[in-house]
Parts: structure tokens; sequence; C-alpha cells
């Protein structure tokens, strides 16, 4: 049983020994860095696509309230020219878009959020991206 303790041992401090010269801390320095460069476009991807999202719930939400405002104009010329049971489907329809507007705003709101929440985290990985390249010339 020692003997084979013994081996067993051995094999361990060689295979540790055959990693200690494989590591390489300036290569891994440089992994990490390229790892940490590729994680940044990704990020910064991610707000690019999070800001356009927002551009277009904005831009629904614009269209969402002359639709609103349209209807409502319909529903005044009914009420106007006598005509109740279209001022009340127009109504109705009023209402479901303004319904949809406050829907709309939510999201926004939402997505502001996470916009600013992700160029947050781009901020901060591209501070920390910055401290690992002047680490490695150290």
């Amino acid at each position: 049983m020692a003997l084979l303790e013994r081996v067993s041992t051995l094999i361990r401090a060689n295979l540790n020994d055959l990693i200690d010269r494989a590591e390489d801390p300036e290569k891994m320095i440089k992994q990490v860095i390229l790892d940490m460069e590729n994680q940044y476009l990704q990020v910064k991807t991610q707000v690019a696509i999070s800001i356009a999202d927002l551009h277009m719930l904005e831009k629904k939400r614009k269209e969402n309230q002359d639709a609103a405002d349209d209807w409502f104009r319909k529903a005044e010329h009914s009420v106007d020219t006598q005509q109740d049971d279209l001022a009340r489907v127009a109504l109705e329809r009023y209402r479901s878009f303004q319904q949809m507007g406050g829907s709309f705003a939510q999201q926004i709101t939402d997505q502001q959020g996470q916009v600013e929440s992700l160029k947050s985290a781009l901020q901060k990985l591209e501070q920390k991206l910055l401290e690992a390249k002047l680490k490695k010339d150290l």
C-alpha cells in the first residue's frame, strides 16, 4: 500500500509541476483581457439594442397617441352631427388607445431603467478593462 501511495504522490507532484510550468502569468493576463474585451463588446451591443428598443417604444407610443387623438376628434364630430352611436364607438376606441398608451408609458419607463443599468455596467466594465490593461504593463 505504501508503494501505491508514493507512486500516486509522485504522479500528482509531476502533474502539478507540468500545470505550474504551463501557467504563464503573462499569457493568463492577456487571455483575461481578451475575455474582458469580448464581454465589453457584448455589453456594448446589448446597450445599443436596448436603446433601439426604447426608441421603438417611444415611436409606438406617439403613433398610439395620434390614433387616440384621431378617435377623439371623430367622437367630437359625431356628437356635433348628433350621431350618438358613432360617438360611443369612437369614444370606446379612444379609451382603448388611452389604455394602450398607459401600457406603452410603463414599458418605456421599464426600458429606460434597463438602459441605464446596462450603461452603468458598461462603464464599470470599461473601467475594469482599463485597470487590467494598466496592470498588464506592470
